[in-house]
C-alpha cells in the first residue's frame, strides 16, 4: 500500500511488525475465522432441530422427544446418521462436477460471514479487538457478488447428475435467482443511499447517528428484501427448485450421505446470511432497540452481540414460520411477483428515496 504526499509522489507505508504486528494481522483474524465457522454449524445443527419443533407445534405435535431430554440431542444423531450413511454416485453422473456441486454452494455462504458486524469494538487484553472479521469499504457490494456464486453449484449439481428432476430443479432454481436477486439489489441501493456508504459497520453506525432503525426509514425496502431473501434461499413458499410433490428432492435427488449434508448445511448457513445483513440493514446491527432513547438506557446493560443475536433469531423464527404457515406459489405465480410487481416496486422505492435525499439535503 502506499500514501500519498505533498509533493506528489506515492510514499509506501510499511507494514505492522513484530509480534502486535502478527497478532492483529494473523492471529485474530484467524481466531475469529474459527470461532464464527464454529458458531454458524452448532447454530445450524440446532436450528434444524427448531423447525422441525415449530412445525410439530404449528401441527399440534411435539417433535422430535426422543433422544436426548425433550429431543435436543437428535442434531447430533442426525449428524452421526449422515456421517455412516453411505455416499452414492450415479453411474452416468459427471463425478468431478458431482461432488464439487455441494462444495460451491457451501462456501460462499461461509464467506459472506468476513463483513457481518456482530457488534463494536470491545476493549480485550488491553487492545480494541472488533467483534467481526474485516470491515470492508465495499462489504455489501461483496456479500452480493458472493452470493451469486452459490447458484452455480445447485446448477452444477443438477446437471452433473444426469437425471431429469435434478436438470428441472437447477433450471428453475438459477431463474428463480436472476428474478429475486435483481430486486434485492436494488433494495441495497436504497439503503445506500439511506446511510450513504457501502460498509456494513458505517450502515449501523449510521443508523445510530439518524436514531431510527432503517426498517423504519425504508419499510418498502425490507418488505422487497423479506420476500427476495425467502426466494434466493429457496424456501418455502418459494421452494420451487426443490418441490418435493414435483420434483420428488429437486437439484439434490441423486446425492446422498455428506454431499446432501453440505446442499443442507448451505440451504440453512444462507438462512443465517440473509437473517443477519438484514438484522445489519434494516434493524440497526448491535444497536440496542431505540439507541438515541435516554429513559431506555438500561437496554445498554445486554452486550450488542446478544442484541444482535436475539434480533437474528426473531428473523429466522420467521422463516419458519412461513414454512408452516404459507402454500408454494406456481411457478408462473414466482415470476410474476419478481418480475411485475417486486422489480418495479424497488425502482420506485430508489426514485422517492433519491428525491428526499435531494430535498432534505438542499
Amino acid at each position: 500500500s502506499a500514501r500519498w504526499i505533498g509533493s506528489g509522489r506515492a510514499e509506501a507505508i510499511p507494514p505492522p511488525h513484530g509480534s502486535s504486528g502478527m497478532i492483529d494481522l494473523i492471529v485474530l483474524p484467524l481466531i475469529k475465522i474459527i470461532f464464527v465457522l464454529t458458531g454458524v454449524l452448532i447454530t445450524v445443527m440446532y436450528l434444524v432441530l427448531l423447525e422441525r419443533k415449530v412445525q410439530a407445534w404449528v401441527q399440534a405435535r411435539l417433535g422430535p422427544m426422543r433422544v436426548g431430554p425433550h429431543g435436543v440431542l437428535q442434531p447430533i444423531a442426525d449428524v452421526v446418521k449422515l456421517f455412516v450413511k453411505e455416499d452414492v454416485t450415479p453411474v452416468r453422473a459427471e463425478k468431478w462436477v458431482f461432488t464439487l456441486a455441494p462444495i460451491i454452494v457451501l462456501v460462499p455462504s461461509l464467506i459472506a460471514f468476513a463483513v457481518i458486524p456482530f457488534g463494536p469494538e470491545v476493549n480485550l487484553f488491553g487492545r480494541p479487538v472488533p467483534l467481526y472479521i474485516t470491515d470492508l469499504n465495499v462489504g455489501l457490494l461483496y456479500i452480493v457478488s458472493v452470493a451469486a456464486i452459490g447458484v452455480y453449484g445447485i446448477i452444477l449439481g443438477g446437471w452433473s447428475s444426469n437425471s431429469k428432476y435434478p436438470l428441472l430443479g437447477s433450471l428453475r432454481s438459477s431463474a428463480q435467482l436472476i428474478s429475486y436477486e435483481l430486486a434485492v439489489t436494488l433494495t441495497f441501493v436504497s439503503v445506500i443511499l439511506a446511510a450513504g456508504s457501502l460498509s456494513m459497520v458505517q450502515i449501523v453506525e449510521a443508523q445510530h447517528a439518524n436514531g431510527v432503525w432503517f426498517a423504519f426509514v425504508q419499510p418498502v425496502a425490507l418488505f422487497i428484501y423479506g420476500v427476495g431473501a425467502l426466494a434466493e434461499t429457496n424456501r418455502n413458499p418459494f421452494d420451487l427448485p426443490e418441490a418435493e410433490s414435483e420434483l420428488v428432492a429437486g437439484f439434490h435427488t441423486e446425492y446422498s450421505g455428506m454431499r446432501f449434508a453440505l446442499f443442507f448445511l448451505a440451504e440453512y448457513t444462507n438462512m443465517i446470511v440473509v437473517s443477519a445483513v438484514a438484522t445489519t440493514l434494516f434493524f440497526g446491527g448491535w444497536l440496542r432497540p431505540f439507541p438515541n432513547v435516554e429513559w431506555l438506557s438500561f437496554l445498554g446493560l445486554v452486550p450488542a452481540w446478544i442484541w444482535f443475536t436475539l434480533k437474528t433469531f426473531a428473523l429466522l423464527y420467521v422463516f419458519l414460520w412461513i414454512r408452516a404457515t404459507l402454500p408454494r406459489y406456481r411457478y408462473d405465480q414466482l415470476m410474476q411477483l419478481g418480475w411485475k410487481w417486486l422489480i418495479p416496486l424497488a425502482i420506485a422505492n430508489i426514485v422517492v428515496t433519491a428525491a428526499v435525499k435531494v430535498i432534505l439535503g438542499s
